[in-house]
């Protein structure tokens, strides 16, 4: 699969621009770039499950989609885009149906680790050719930025506030793009706004293109959620992934392979440092607790290293 930075730019936007998504807001920087991956000709449905992207993008009668919507329920936004990607492979072989139509269904992780796991979780089970893509952003940043389980140990949310007894949310995050790989589907990725997108576009395209279920999890930072700086979102993105903290990788049918490695590992804590949900952790009577959550990337780090070395 060859990859052109120029063409894939180029292509014709299918989230168009005057939606009410906040500025420099990641869930929408991966939409559009997800979008990229299909090809020029090729129709989509897209379905949405609710949180800030469907609230922002699409206001009856008004919508930022070019491809035909379906806004579903936090819920069942799953069990919504396997039920019409059956439709469609029944019209297909009817006869009464010609043009080529993906499925394409993106969530936050509210809807995607929590609420809608059921339904998700089912879709991916039944291998439905479609592609379920979720913008993590890390917590639930469309009803006031409460903790999600894809919420990383020790933020600050407005239902783990930091204070004198509590520093943060207590819980690792939850390791989705893991359980979904073991769904034992055709594609599973991990991705975010690196290498110049170039990595988010290969991951999208083949997630498209690969017959039977596919999975995306990209990190999509929240400015308003992770309290940054917010054109500094690039660099968040890259000390996410050169810490390890967000390793990118791919698991095809079931073979786990490692698509980047830091030359040099960074600490976590530069990660950590530019985002106010974490400015707790710099007090020196909090020294610990970046240890703490030090051992936890090299752990998962490890533990990855070794899945993609087998």
């Amino acid at each position: 699969m060859s990859y052109n930075f120029k063409e894939t730019m180029n292509k014709p936007e299918r989230l168009a621009p005057g939606h009410r998504m906040c500025a420099g807001c990641g869930g929408t920087i991966a939409v559009r770039n997800v979008l990229r991956g299909l090809h020029e000709g090729d129709k989509a449905v897209i379905g949405n499950a609710t949180g800030c992207l469907e609230v922002s993008t699409f206001t009856y009668p008004y919508t930022a989609w070019e491809d035909s919507y379906i806004h579903n329920a936090f819920e069942n936004a799953g069990a919504t885009l396997s039920g019409v990607e059956g439709a469609y492979k029944a019209l297909k072989k009817k006869g009464k149906l010609d043009a080529t139509y993906k499925f394409i269904t993106f969530g936050g992780d509210g809807g995607t680790y929590d609420i809608g796991f059921q339904s998700l979780s089912g879709a991916m089970e039944r291998n439905h050719d479609m592609v379920y893509v979720c913008y993590d952003n890390g917590a639930y940043m469309n009803t006031g930025i409460q903790r999600s389980s894809a919420t990383p140990m020790y933020a600050d949310t407005t239902t783990t506030p930091v204070g004198t007894k509590s520093s943060g949310k207590p819980q690792n995050r939850k390791d989705l793009a893991a359980i979904i790989a073991s769904h034992d589907i055709p594609y599973v990725a991990q991705t975010t706004f690196v290498q110049n997108f170039k990595d988010l576009h290969i991951k999208s395209e083949k997630a498209i293109y690969t017959p039977g279920a596919a999975f995306l999890n990209i990190m999509a930072p929240c400015p308003r959620g992770w309290r940054y700086n917010t054109p500094d979102i690039m660099e968040i993105c890259k000390l996410g992934v050169e810490t390890c903290y967000w390793p990118l990788f791919e698991v095809v049918n079931g073979r786990w392979i490692l698509n980047y490695e830091p030359k040099k590992k960074l600490p976590i804590e530069d990660f950590l440092v530019k985002q106010g949900r974490f400015k707790h952790l710099f007090r020196k009577e909090n020294e610990y607790l970046i240890e703490e959550f030090q051992k936890e990337v090299d752990r998962r780090w490890d533990e990855l290293v070794w899945k993609c070395s087998r």
